[in-house]
């Protein structure tokens, strides 16, 4: 009976992939975005409206990560045949350097509307221009979701003064409750920034610069700075950290927008009252956009994908469903952000054009420009890369005090003891029963 199930296990397996190899790969996109990183219904929708825009059909192969490396990584040495994938910008950085994105050919999108040209925002073409100064990164990339890094604090514990410096994740008053994202690049920057305060305001440097700085001497700073940090911390978290917001069991976590904005949303309905800000030291800028792989075996399916996610409904959907802020620099988007009850006015001129100088919409999602002004692309290091990921190892494991090790070493013998009684008494118990 067991031979016969796995003999029909195997042939439902291979039913299955003789039926998806069967498609012509044309009739295939293979898109690799990040977990939870799409509203529901959207790839469903989209291949329907590919077969009504080219009267051909498409099928969506949809796989996620976790990690931009990981991702990186597939392509790189595995040479895997994603046809659209959703990198950060100093990954959109890397691959743009080492030849890995293929140009965007509107051509190929015949008599379908050209979304991704005609809702592009002045301030997202200007960012990705400064990717590379020397290969414009709008001829080969789009951006899907942006957003700033800043503090998110408890305001029952943390006044709005308090968190609008970087300094507070060393406050000592709140020792113990303050969460740090576990993304060695999204940290370094913040405090680099912090540490070069007197520099950038005799105009020595620039934020720009900072975000190039891998030197050794900054590097050391910002490592020595952390080991400070430390102490206070109860937790270096990828993901986890806002629901840990949301319980009053931390009160300060440095954090990306778009998570802060929905830790916002679901400690307002359990009676916890959090709120955001971008510091005044200055912070960074953070980019999602989408290429197409050097190894894509479909490109003109992949370029309809990135083409229809600019559509405005879309761009809203997703928005909606995600809460992190679109791409997308259309009237209609720009609209549905607009609440004259919530919120005051901010200058989002940069984003949306001159009519939007004083508009009401939520200022974590898109800051006024004053704040944007203060804020930096980060860049990918290349080579340097190490430094940072091994600067993050020595804060996060090491100088443990020799103490700590006595206990370590205590804790360890005495479990080892315990279930060595333990495994003797179960052992002696068996044996009078055998007996």
């Amino acid at each position: 009976m067991k031979k016969f199930l796995r003999i029909a296990v195997f042939a439902a397996a291979l039913f299955a992939a003789l039926s998806v190899s069967a498609k012509e790969r044309n009739q295939i996109l293979k898109v690799y975005n990040w977990s939870d990183y799409i509203a529901e219904g959207v790839v469903e929708d989209f291949e329907k409206w590919y077969f009504e825009q080219t009267g051909e059909e498409i099928e969506v192969i949809y796989m996620t990560f976790d990690v931009n490396e990981s991702m990186l990584s597939k392509i790189e040495n595995g040479h895997e045949d994603y046809d659209v994938v959703c990198p950060s910008d100093y990954i959109i950085e890397r691959m743009l350097n080492t030849g890995l994105i293929l140009p965007l050919d509107f051509s190929a999108l015949g008599n379908t509307p050209n979304y991704i040209e005609a809702n592009r925002s002045p301030y997202i073409e200007k960012m990705f221009r400064a990717i590379n100064p020397d290969i414009d990164a709008n001829l080969y990339s789009v951006a899907y979701m942006w957003g700033t890094t800043g503090i998110l604090y408890n305001t029952a514990f943390v006044t709005r003064e308090e968190a609008s410096t970087w300094d507070v994740i060393r406050n000592p008053k709140f020792s113990g409750k303050i969460l740090i994202k576990d993304a060695p690049r999204d940290v370094y920057g913040p405090v680099l920034i912090y540490l070069k305060q007197d520099e950038l305001r005799k105009g020595a440097v620039t934020l720009q610069d900072l975000m190039m700085d891998s030197s050794d001497e900054s590097v050391e700073a910002v490592k020595n700075y952390l080991l400070e940090v430390k102490p206070g911390v109860c937790g270096w978290e990828a993901d986890l950290g806002k629901e840990q917001m949301t319980k009053n069991r931390a009160y300060v976590s440095l954090n990306w927008s778009g998570d802060a904005k929905w830790a916002m949303g679901e400690a307002e309905s359990v009676g916890v009252s959090l709120d955001y800000v971008v510091p005044e030291e200055g912070s960074t800028v953070w980019f999602d956009g989408w290429v197409i792989p050097k190894y894509s075996k479909n490109t003109k399916a992949a370029l309809y994908w990135i083409n229809f996610l600019c559509r405005p409904d879309i761009a809203i959907r997703n928005f909606e469903e995600m809460g992190y802020s679109p791409s997308c620099g259309a009237p209609e988007v720009l609209e549905a952000m607009i609440d004259e009850e919530l919120y005051a006015p901010v200058d989002l001129s940069y984003f949306f054009g001159e009519d939007a100088k004083a508009v009401c919409v939520d200022p974590v999602l898109f800051p006024d420009m004053s704040v944007i002004e203060r804020c930096a692309l980060e860049h990918d290091w290349g080579r340097d890369t190490e430094k940072l990921l091994s600067m993050w190892q020595d804060v996060k494991g090491s100088r443990a005090s020799a103490a700590t090790y006595i206990v370590i070493a205590a804790v360890v013998i005495a479990a080892a003891a315990y279930f060595a009684v333990s495994a003797a008494s179960k052992r002696s118990r068996r044996s009078r029963k055998r007996r």
